[in-house]
C-alpha cells in the first residue's frame, strides 16, 4: 500500500472507533452500562466474524454460524431483559 492509502485507512479506522464509542455512550443513556457493553461487544464479535467469513474466506462451518446466532440471540435477550 502507498503512504496515502495507509493514511486514509488510519483515518477511517479512527473515525470508526469514534463512531463506535459514541454509539456505546448513547446506549448507556438508555440502558445499564454492563448491558450496553455486553451488547456492544456481542455485535462487534458477530460483525467481525461475519466480515471475516464474507471477505477473508474464513470458515463458514455450520457450528460457527450457530455460535454467531447464539451471540445475536443473547444480545436481543439482554436488551429485552435489561
Amino acid at each position: 500500500l502507498s503512504r496515502t492509502q495507509n493514511k486514509l485507512f488510519i483515518i477511517l479506522l479512527c473515525l470508526a472507533f469514534i463512531l463506535s464509542f459514541s454509539t456505546l455512550k448513547l446506549a448507556m443513556h438508555e440502558i445499564p452500562m454492563g448491558t450496553a457493553y455486553a451488547i456492544w461487544t456481542g455485535i462487534g464479535t458477530a460483525g467481525g466474524t461475519i466480515i471475516g467469513m464474507l471477505f477473508y474466506k474464513e470458515s463458514k462451518h455450520f457450528s460457527r454460524i450457530i455460535c454467531i446466532l447464539m451471540i445475536l440471540v443473547a444480545v436481543v435477550g439482554l436488551r429485552l431483559i435489561g
